[in-house]
């Protein structure tokens, strides 16, 4: 009983972390004078802040209890999934649209979950197949029509959109993979401090973004753009970065790394919903269906862990280093 509840919490803080980390998709189209690079920047270095000052008073505390390789990852996973995934993202994004974007990210669950399943005791790959069966067809019915539709983008444009969609997958893998891991073997860090101590080592890698972005881009801006760009920054910084970021957390030490993958899907729905939103339509008979297909996908994956045994018992396994 109480691994069925740690699993639908576990469920619902990834159900919520996919809502608010869909608002990073729409950035870029909200912010369009400004370069990827600047949009990474103005994002972690108000993260960095943000996490600064909810920490500012256990810093010492907290900082002392981290040993050197946990600093290592900490600085590993703060640039490959935070700096390097946004760069990508948002030049995917800039190049290639939110729906070709999403598609890609959208195979982000069918990756982790394949890397998880070969964690020992996991569940058997063979008995998620149907689950990441429906995952891809979601995934496809997203941006299906973004493929098909003639395009007013370059075809260099798009393929540059593409290719770094795929770079933005295997960054945000990796980190998926080396969190939950590190989480699971952390014991006297919360997932949150987790979060907020990441936040702080983000920021301050993005300090070194300065002089890349002055160099790279002198694009003027009016007052009011820049000020434009402080608050989404701000916002997405608070509601990705700190809510978003701490609920995955939570949800990483609830469950196992096959079931971790599958959450992943709540920000392709949620960023697809977004962008509809964004540009004041109804979903399509395609949007639709992916809708349900994610739905059944995440539930489907459920019910198999949940035929496995407990999610404490599968959590368990992940607290075994490799």
């Amino acid at each position: 009983m109480l691994g069925h509840r740690r699993t639908w919490v576990g469920v619902a803080c990834g159900m919520v972390a996919g809502a608010v980390w869909g608002v990073v998709f729409l950035a870029p189209e909200l912010l369009r004078g400004f370069s990827a690079l600047q949009l990474t920047l103005g994002r972690y270095l108000s993260y960095g802040l943000l996490a600064a000052i909810l920490i500012a008073s256990r810093w010492r505390e907290l900082s002392g209890r981290l040993t050197p390789p946990q600093w290592r990852a900490l600085v590993w996973l703060a640039f490959v999934g935070n700096t390097l995934y946004y760069i990508l993202l948002s030049t995917a994004v800039r190049t290639g649209g939110i729906a070709m974007t999403s598609l890609v990210i959208g195979f982000l669950p069918v990756a982790v979950t394949i890397i998880g399943s070969r964690d020992r005791g996991a569940v058997p790959l063979r008995r998620l197949l149907p689950s990441l069966s429906l995952c891809v067809a979601g995934a496809v019915c997203i941006g299906w029509q973004a493929l098909v539709v003639p395009s007013s983008r370059p075809i260099a444009a798009q393929m540059i959109g593409l290719a770094c969609a795929f770079g933005a997958v295997a960054s945000w893998t990796i980190y998926a993979v080396d969190n939950s891991r590190w989480l699971a073997r952390l014991e006297s860090v919360s997932s949150d401090d987790w979060n907020l101590l990441t936040g702080v080592v983000t920021g301050a890698q993005s300090l070194a973004l300065i002089p890349v972005v002055l160099l790279v881009d002198r694009t003027s801006h009016s007052a009011s753009a820049w000020a434009e760009f402080g608050v989404v920054s701000a916002c997405v910084a608070f509601l990705a970065s700190i809510v978003g970021n701490g609920l995955w957390n939570r949800m990483s030490r609830l469950l196992p790394l096959t079931l971790v993958g599958q959450m992943i899907l709540f920000e392709t729905l949620f960023a697809l919903m977004y962008g509809l939103a964004w540009e004041r339509r109804l979903p399509t008979l395609l949007e639709s269906v992916a809708f349900v297909l994610v739905v059944l996908s995440v539930m489907s994956c459920i019910a198999v862990h949940g035929s496995e045994g407990s999610a404490g018992d599968q959590r368990a396994v992940l607290e075994v280093p490799d």
